[in-house]
């Protein structure tokens, strides 16, 4: 059984692509990064619930502090606002800069601790919010780079089987894995109730809608 590290914020993207990972027959190294977001304990909380499921025999949880100090997005600065009427062109103000660059580099750092095989990571191309940290053709140059930057012997692939798929077509794939929805997190702004009208809200009931069936967690 090879070891893969799967980065999990506490999404269902990141929640299905675990349950990949671990029904591809792989021990599991979860991480998850803390970096002063606006849901930073209710996603953590999360990410605890989602590598229990999955049985991760080692978990990380990595502080990031330096993304509040930048700022640079609404997740991180409190002075910036997160928007709720989706029509943001170009780049959202939710995107934080670099973002899964810094976490693919701090996941390869652990992977080749532990002599891992693979990265996971739930990047979602079509029915993302724009990010250009998102893209298939960023990952794949970024998987060129880490190997360059490691020992020979560690030849790191990064797996991303979301990227092509829609955000209905993840819902129904997480019902058909007995992914547990209710134990993620979507919201951008509130940690109680989903808020159901920021960018990730509206993508994620968007989702459910198109795959006829009810979100489980609450919203306010």
């Amino acid at each position: 059984m090879s070891k893969v590290v799967c980065i999990i914020s506490g999404g269902m993207d990141s929640a299905l692509v675990a349950k990949i990972a671990q029904q591809n027959n792989h021990e599991i190294i979860a991480v998850h990064f803390n970096y002063g977001q606006r849901t930073q304990k209710k996603e953590l909380e999360s990410f605890r619930k989602i590598a229990k499921d999955v049985h991760a025999c080692e978990s990380y949880e990595i502080d990031l502090p330096f993304f509040e100090h930048i700022g640079a997005s609404a997740l991180t600065d409190t002075s910036i606002e997160v928007p709720t009427t989706g029509v943001d062109e170009g780049v959202p103000v939710t995107y934080v800069p670099f973002r899964n660059g810094i976490f693919l580099s701090i996941a390869s750092a652990i992977a080749e601790k532990h002599g891992a095989s693979a990265l996971y990571i739930g990047v979602v191309e079509e029915d993302s919010s724009g990010y250009p940290d998102c893209r298939q053709s960023y990952i794949e140059q970024m998987q060129k780079a880490i190997n360059l930057g490691t020992k020979e012997e560690t030849h790191l692939t990064i797996e991303m089987p979301l990227v092509e798929m829609s955000k209905s077509e993840i819902v129904q794939k997480s019902l058909e894995m007995g992914v547990p929805l209710e134990h993620t997190w979507s919201c951008y702004t509130s940690e109680l109730k989903a808020c159901g009208v920021c960018d990730s809200c509206r993508l994620r009931l968007n989702g459910f809608d198109k795959a006829g069936v009810k979100d489980p967690i609450a919203y306010g």
